[in-house]
């Protein structure tokens, strides 16, 4: 079945994206790249990818060498990243590919000098989240001989944290870093860094969650504004009497006759049931709030002062911010859990 024919949608805001990358930009006076790993949080990475270098963007950065596959070439020269590094079974993907490995560990380092001498790559080091990347005395220890380094990469383990003194630190061991060790360009935020200002934006930053209309800090509200919307079709709309319940366990029971429309919209589509008993849909501006658990597939909304008929389509009131609030989902969960179910339409 082709998309047009899916009964979910995500409506997609080609220039909220955009003017959510230029904000970016601004904020931390350094050129924007676009993290567009997990197929661009959910939204679809060749989409998105393909606005942003039209936009102006020329670095871009994937989780994992399939993903550089599912995406293809990239317009105008831009630049990808592989963060996740060269393991052994990338070589032969990586050395097929433009993308620059992100080198994480010396293992890594070894192997590419062994499998592409002279070719750029970037390098990760880690100043204090102790994920991915080299010590600063492995960086620092001649380790790094040799590498033509496109990228001196970090990353911030607080900077969504309203004043966490770890962001200082971190910026301090950057600064020392870039010192110490010799690369083309150097990059330590991803949105929420990047909301801290320009002494955090050294050559380029690398923005995620924020680009698709996520909330990473107080700073971005006003500014950053929504990408996407989700829509599901109504499949029936059904009359219950007092006293019935609604849905799985029979965790509802109608006070008074209601009125329901039932969605085509579940757990299976990044639509968890912790929307249960705080999720709503909107018709007409007007919040018709769940009734029941959520199913796999589909929810039941009160339709009291509202009006919906079978085959209509009904906004899902999923503002990102606002949404992790009510559920205790992180915004990054709320995106990337979204599915393949889904018509993907960009506003032209």
């Amino acid at each position: 079945m082709t998309q047009e024919f899916l009964p979910l949608r995500l409506d997609l805001d080609p220039q909220a994206l955009v003017a959510n990358w230029r904000w970016l930009g601004e904020r931390a006076a350094a050129p924007a790249g676009a993290a567009i790993k997990a197929d661009a949080y959910g939204l679809g990475a060749v989409e998105v990818s393909r606005r942003l270098a039209d936009a102006g963007c020329r670095d871009f950065f994937v989780a994992t060498w399939a993903e550089t596959e599912a995406l293809g070439s990239l317009p105008f020269g831009a630049g990808l990243s592989v963060l996740h590094g060269l393991r052994e079974e990338d070589l032969a993907a990586a050395l097929a590919s433009r993308a620059r490995p992100v080198l994480n560990s010396p293992a890594m380092v070894a192997r590419w000098k062994a499998a592409a001498p002279g070719r750029p790559c970037d390098v990760m080091v880690d100043t204090g989240m102790n994920r991915l990347g080299l010590t600063v005395e492995e960086a620092c220890s001649g380790l790094l001989d040799g590498l033509e380094i496109d990228l001196l990469l970090s990353h911030l383990a607080c900077a969504d944290e309203p004043d966490s003194p770890m962001n200082e630190r971190q910026r301090a061991r950057f600064v020392d870093l870039r010192g110490r060790v010799a690369a083309k360009r150097h990059s330590l935020a991803n949105s929420a860094g990047a909301c801290l200002g320009p002494a955090y934006g050294f050559d380029l930053i690398r923005p995620g969650i924020a680009l698709y209309g996520g909330i990473p800090r107080a700073e971005a509200r006003g500014h950053i504004v929504r990408v996407v919307r989700i829509e599901a079709q109504v499949l029936q709309v059904r009359d219950v009497p007092a006293g019935d319940t609604i849905g799985y366990g029979a965790t509802f029971t109608a006070e008074r006759p209601m009125r329901v429309a039932i969605l085509n919209l579940g757990y299976a589509d990044g639509y968890l049931r912790a929307f249960a008993g705080n999720g709503a849909a909107l018709v007409n501006g007007r919040r018709c709030p769940l009734a029941g658990r959520v199913s796999m597939d589909l929810i039941a909304v009160d339709l009291t002062g509202a009006d919906a008929a079978e085959g209509d389509w009904l906004e899902i009131d999923y503002a990102l911010e606002s949404a992790a609030d009510r559920t205790g989902l992180s915004q990054y969960e709320l995106l990337t859990g979204l599915g393949s179910r889904y018509q993907r339409r960009w506003k032209e």
